[in-house]
């Protein structure tokens, strides 16, 4: 298809419409019908490499990226190697990664959640204390494309965290690595760095191999394979989520350039087919001008094709009564990125409850989370940010409850705790509680 005739049909929808809330359900929906043939393909991966490790490693990477190697070992790129992708790659690039982890890490040291404790009249001391992971898994994707700022994402928060080895794998189909990604993982403090991908490297970082080190925890976005191979294996590691194809969701007042709009549309169409982008707007004008703009722009794109797919199978332009119903369409939808074009947003942030980031004003593009704001760009998608959150330092920590309790403490609580465990049938419980009571307490 030529540039020339490159055409969008983009689904319109209007609030107001009779079967609206049906429409909206179709396009947020996501099809599983593959799910299955995914999850019997995972758990033959899991298992294998569970059972036969290395070897199980190597026979995949040669399957599904054409690699061949005679030991796992030979997959790890050594430091040398490292410190080669930093200085050869461009001093401009080396520069915008150090500037964007310095902003990234600056964000994340404030999310760092102390041990406390309180002190009672009796001495009986109740309390918290916080401790990072000792070792984390990041996938990092390769393949389509590289992406060191995901590297920059996972990595960092878990270094403020304290995490005391962090394992990186991430897939070089045909030996291909982007030096960009290994210099990213320099400058966040990776320590080891495994050329492995798929759901065989999630099944490494969760069961361990003779050379993959076992992590307490996997974070990192990946394909349809190591979202479903995280799945798997949560229970025996965690993880951060199961994320799906990247979304966004801008709510104008109609005043924003329509050109913008347009390539903040772009610019999560182009990350793959699947990937949704939705404009909700009160003015209709506006919403066609956008139209216009996205007909006009997409020429110019390099992954133009990529950018229709998407916004013909996923995309919609939303007209709505006012801006209110546009925020509450945006919490039912509840998505990744929010852009919140308009005048004074600040009026309007009490009443958003669910998105995983909210690009305030007319400035904030979405692109500029995606790499150097600071804010997390890992973030829950098809729907999850009504319970989830973006990754974070708190996903490095885990907490440990502290009780201390004081002769007279343990004697006072022993009497309430005996009693309910009476209630509940539980009689060591009781009598447990009972060794500790002073006589004058009950």
């Amino acid at each position: 298809m030529s540039k020339q005739s490159l055409q969008v049909v983009l689904r319109e929808l209007d609030s107001s419409a009779e079967r609206f809330s049906e429409q909206l359900e179709d396009l947020v929906s996501w099809p599983d019908s593959d799910e299955k043939n995914v999850q019997h393909t995972v758990e033959e991966i899991l298992l294998a490499v569970k059972q036969r490790g290395d070897q199980a490693v190597l026979q995949y990477t040669q399957k599904f990226d054409s690699l061949s190697v005679e030991s796992v070992a030979a997959l790890e790129i050594d430091s040398a190697r490292q410190q080669q992708c930093l200085d050869g790659i461009d001093p401009l690039d080396r520069q915008a990664l150090r500037d964007a982890a310095e902003r990234v890490r600056s964000f994340h040291e404030k999310q760092l959640q102390p041990s406390w404790s309180y002190e009672e009249d009796d001495g009986t001391v109740l309390g918290q204390q916080v401790r990072a992971l000792d070792r984390v898994g990041i996938y990092v994707p390769g393949g389509k494309a590289s992406y060191p700022s995901s590297v920059l994402m996972n990595a960092i928060p878990a270094k403020v965290a304290g995490v005391e080895e962090i394992i990186m794998v991430v897939p070089s189909p045909k030996g291909e690595l982007s030096d960009l990604v290994v210099a990213a993982a320099m400058i966040a403090g990776v320590d080891r760095i495994f050329t492995v991908g798929g759901a065989q490297a999630v099944a490494a970082l969760a069961f361990g191999t003779e050379t993959i080190p076992a992590v307490d925890k996997i974070v990192g976005p990946g394909n349809v394979y190591v979202a479903e191979a995280k799945r798997q294996v949560f229970g025996r590691v965690g993880i951060d989520m199961v994320a799906g194809p990247s979304e966004i969701l801008i709510l104008c007042d109609g005043k924003t350039d329509p050109d913008w709009i347009a390539m903040d549309l772009f610019s999560q169409a182009e990350h793959d087919e699947f990937a949704q982008s939705i404009l909700i707007s009160p003015d209709a004008n506006f919403l066609q001008a956008v139209n216009q703009s996205i007909q006009r722009l997409i020429v110019q794109m390099p992954r133009r094709e990529v950018i229709k797919k998407s916004l013909e199978g996923r995309g919609c332009l939303i007209k709505v009564k006012d801006l209110d119903e546009g925020i509450e369409l945006t919490n039912r939808i509840a998505p990744e990125h929010f852009e919140l074009s308009v005048d004074n947003p600040q009026q309007y942030l009490p009443k958003i409850k669910h998105a995983g980031a909210i690009f305030m004003g007319r400035y904030s593009a979405e692109a500029l989370g995606d790499y150097c704001a600071g804010p997390n760009h890992v973030l829950p998608t098809s729907g999850t940010a009504r319970f989830s959150s973006p990754l974070g330092v708190y996903d490095f920590q885990k907490k440990s409850s502290i009780i201390f309790c004081s002769k007279e403490g343990a004697s006072k609580l022993g009497v309430t705790a005996q009693r309910l465990a009476k209630g509940e049938g539980f009689e060591a419980h009781a009598q447990s509680a009972a060794y500790r009571i002073n006589k004058t307490d009950t």
